[in-house]
């Protein structure tokens, strides 16, 4: 059973890393609370500290132990971290200030983007148009990013259409693919190996390098997600419209 903590736990991880646990529910609140911490120990600028990962109910702090000791004059780093992070974690929001935006992702399902509709919806005991419509119902939440770049874990998939990940993974999915594994749905940003259940492919770029806008990534942790069906010749206009 998922369980959350009142109070946030540190835990070592090696002697790089220190883990903020609140908990291991799949929880949006939760997860929320995550996010917000991430967001308040980045912007404190922790000496020696180099990246603030959220999940989906922790926080994992990274630092390069040499910086620390150089910047402490502390004989364990870990401890110096430990002590920081414990005087901080006390202040930290409820969730991040950044303001979330709600993305639209057009989807083309079915036939050759789409090649395993017919079997989650066989697996379900429903019709594919019942499966479509199940998926494009919820707005979905970005629990985390990770994978490969841009891969956004979304929360929120119907129950009805959970479907576990197939046995043996592909080795090549095209950029684009809208896939279910188990209680989550998401998009594959790039071409990559993957084991998710392919219904559907998108035109839009999830993972882009060379935008110039500040982020790579389509959307961010703490975003929403809605999922439109579109027609195979709207998918061929918007895929244009892109280039």
């Amino acid at each position: 059973m998922a369980e959350t903590s009142t109070d946030p736990q540190l835990v070592p991880m090696g002697d790089r890393a220190l883990v903020v646990s609140f908990g291991n529910a799949v929880d949006p609140d939760v997860n929320a609370r995550a996010q917000g911490c991430a967001e308040y120990l980045r912007e404190r600028r922790i000496a020696g500290v180099t990246d603030v990962v959220a999940g989906y109910a922790s926080v994992t702090v990274h630092f390069d132990p040499a910086l620390v000791a150089a910047a402490t004059r502390c004989d364990n780093p870990l401890d110096a971290v430990t002590e920081t992070v414990t005087a901080l974690i006390g202040r930290v929001p409820e969730a991040p200030r950044r303001r979330p935006k709600t993305i639209e992702i057009p989807v083309c399902y079915g036939g050759e983007m789409g090649m395993d509709l017919e079997e989650v919806a066989e697996h379900c005991r429903m019709p594919a148009d019942e499966v479509i419509r199940r998926h494009c119902a919820p707005l979905y939440r970005v629990y985390l990013l990770g994978f490969v770049p841009g891969f956004g874990y979304l929360g929120g998939l119907d129950r009805r259409i959970q479907v576990p990940r197939r046995e043996s993974p592909r080795k090549r999915i095209p950029a684009g693919s809208v896939g279910i594994g188990g209680e989550q749905t998401g998009v594959y940003p790039v071409e990559s190996p993957g084991g998710w259940n392919i219904i559907g492919r998108t035109p839009r770029r999830l993972f882009r390098p060379d935008d110039g806008e500040g982020t790579p990534n389509l959307m961010e942790a703490g975003d929403f997600v809605r999922f439109v069906p579109v027609t195979a010749a709207e998918f061929d206009r918007l895929k244009a419209a892109q280039r």
